[in-house]
């Protein structure tokens, strides 16, 4: 860092934001802070790597098809190009509740790269430059420009970090080594040890590749076919249902053969060979670690997954792994259907620096350098999805910051957006992070179909919601509300009602029953009584029957976790102090002091959430805040 700079602008050019990464998050946070009207820079290494996919080449997914539809209604780009782009969609866990119901897009992933590359191109007030991001200069403290490995320096008011897995990353694939991003792009040398300057702690945290197969080298009768969904649904709120032709997947296993050949080389692992220092995802292993730690399994699943339409690389998904060549190779030819497969493709572990995310506020800027703003796996998180939520939030507050405005903030009772950046910025994280709907304590108000209800009207005053948007919503909600009062009517318990029941193994009410209590019991669905009382009722779309099913059958349930959220509500509008020293609190434990001075929660619910932070703590800041010593 360079505190107080002669600065000299490249080509006399000076921008309100400079954001650095042209990933999945750095898209989302340059489009963000251009559409607010800010001059905005997006520096990356390599402009063939915007939108990029190095890993699965797919968007969405348990938990992470939240976000994207999260991130569509507030106006973020992911969902609108996933939409565009896809070769399949499938809705995960239909057969459970819908508060895990999740979309998940196979995707054409050059097109993908394509597509958003021209988003940013295209977006006025925006400026994408190829080039390394190497230092930041200051003024005061507070960032005033990004210097260049060529020598340039950037003059910015804020700068939002999205550099991804790419600082000092490194590739193992067996005994073999070398210092490169993914997929054999450049990485970025100098900005970690600078990051470091600045006072930022640093981690290094891994993850993993599959191998890609040649299409035409496999077997798929020997597979399960998967096919996409009909009707399409799509992510954006825009779109509706999609129409269009859809790609298959296939479905194979491993197997004891698969198993011996990878223990009989896991002293070639660079993970169990201690060749691999940095921690890696829990809950997206590795194949060695699959098959030491679940010695059990005889097999385990593995999705064969088309990469576009242009090429015939085929992702191995559930086969993520690390070990020589060599190897890869004869597990792989002892999988149904891959036995004469063509590695295009080795699988590979990747190395890389990232952040200690509670050096973080909840608003995603660094706690001590006013200005910079961090979203992605440069927190420690992983996947596209979550990197793509974190940079639009990123990018959004430092346009308001830049603005002197408030920031935007969302609460983990409005979104999985709130629950990410409350978990990484509160919690921390000693592994790559990962969205899962089981870190939302309140999902079933959280479902991806009501996204747009959360969301939308919320992050109005960005000026990122399109009237068009926002009037889809209002009309969203006036056709529910009709709906939903038509089912107020209360009925009589008549024979033609009697019939009805009775055929679907229901009982009938003696005194009869208003349309939406009969309309929740598990037999009875709004077609069966749209085809009894078709004079009272409408048939309705797609969208608004969801809402009215979801309504009916989880009513008390949604109510329960509203009184909750409200019960938790109350504690978050309870303030702290930035710069309070807990240290003075002499009922706090010694435990509880470190990690406050620590986080420096905003408030006194994100307090609670702190680990090592007890109830007992937790009261006695309360009796501080109401004697006014906070």
């Amino acid at each position: 860092m360079t505190d107080g700079l002669t600065i000299k602008p490249l080509l006399g050019e000076r921008f309100d934001c400079v954001v650095i990464g042209a990933g999945h998050g750095g898209c989302e946070a340059a489009l963000a802070s251009a559409r607010m009207g800010l001059k905005t820079a997006l520096l990356t290494l390599n402009l063939d790597s915007i939108g990029m996919m190095p890993c699965n080449p797919s968007i969405g997914g348990t938990g992470k098809g939240h976000l994207v539809r999260e991130l569509d209604a507030m106006g973020g780009e992911m969902g609108l190009a996933a939409d565009d782009t896809l070769i399949q969609m499938r809705m995960l866990n239909t057969g459970k509740g819908p508060a895990v119901h999740s979309l998940r897009a196979q995707m054409d992933k050059r097109r993908y790269h394509e597509r958003m590359k021209a988003a940013l191109e295209n977006e006025d007030n925006l400026t994408v430059i190829q080039s390394e991001a190497v230092d930041f200069a200051t003024e005061g403290g507070r960032i005033s420009g990004v210097v260049t490995a060529e020598g340039f320096c950037y003059p910015c008011r804020a700068a939002v970090l999205c550099t991804g897995v790419y600082l000092k990353s490194r590739i193992l694939i067996g005994e073999f080594v070398r210092e490169s991003g993914p997929a054999g792009m450049l990485r970025s040398e100098g900005l970690s040890g600078n990051l470091s300057r600045l006072g930022i702690p640093l981690r290094r945290f891994k993850t993993g590749t599959p191998p890609r197969v040649k299409r035409d080298t496999l077997d798929f009768s020997k597979m399960t076919v998967q096919e996409g969904d009909e009707p399409t649904p799509a992510f954006s709120f825009l779109h509706g249902e999609l129409h269009l032709q859809q790609d298959r997947c296939w479905l194979t296993y491993t197997n004891l053969d698969t198993h011996r050949i990878i223990l009989d080389n896991l002293d070639r692992s660079p993970l169990y060979a201690g060749r691999i220092h940095a921690t890696g995802t829990r809950y997206c292993p590795s194949i060695e670690d699959k098959v030491v730690k679940f010695a059990d399994k005889d097999r385990h699943q593995l999705f064969i997954e088309p990469e576009g339409r242009t090429t015939q690389e085929m992702y191995v998904q559930g086969l993520s792994t690390s070990l020589p060549a060599d190897v890869q190779e004869a597990m792989l030819h002892t999988i149904p259907g891959l036995e004469r497969a063509r590695v295009m493709r080795f699988g590979y572990a990747i190395e890389y620096d990232c952040l200690d995310p509670q050096s973080l506020d909840l608003s995603l800027m660094v706690k001590h350098i006013p200005g910079l703003f961090c979203g992605g796996q440069i927190n420690g998180s992983s996947g596209y999805e979550e990197a793509a939520a974190q940079g639009f939030y990123a990018g959004v507050n430092a346009a308001l910051y830049v603005k002197g405005e408030e920031p935007f903030r969302i609460g983990r009772d409005e979104g999985y957006l709130g629950v990410l950046v409350d978990d990484l910025v509160t919690k921390g994280t000693p592994e790559p992070y990962r969205m899962m709907t089981s870190r939302c304590e309140y999902r079933l108000l959280l479902r991806q179909d009501n996204a747009d209800e959360r969301l939308t009207e919320k992050a109005r005053r960005t000026g990122l919601v399109s009237d068009e948007r926002y009037e889809r919503l209002l009309r969203k909600r006036e056709k529910v509300a009709a709906a939903r009062a038509k089912l107020d009517r209360r009925v009589p318990a008549d024979e033609k009602l009697r019939a009805y029941l009775e055929s679907v193994g229901e009982t009938v009410p003696h005194d009869g029953a208003r349309l939406f209590e009969l309309l929740k019991r598990p037999g009875v669905s709004y077609t069966g009584l749209l085809s009894l009382y078709g004079d009272d009722l409408d048939p309705l779309d797609r969208e608004t029957l969801e809402q009215i099913d979801v309504m009916t059958r989880y009513d008390g349930y949604i109510e329960k976790e509203r009184r909750e959220v409200e019960r938790m509500r109350s504690l978050e509008e309870l303030a702290l102090p930035a710069d309070f020293d807990y240290n003075s609190l002499s009922g706090l434990r010694l435990e509880a002091r470190q990690k406050l001075n620590g986080v420096k929660p905003a408030n006194i619910g994100q307090a609670s959430r702190i680990s090592g932070v007890s109830p007992a703590d937790v009261s006695v800041l309360l009796v501080a805040q109401k004697r006014g010593m906070l």
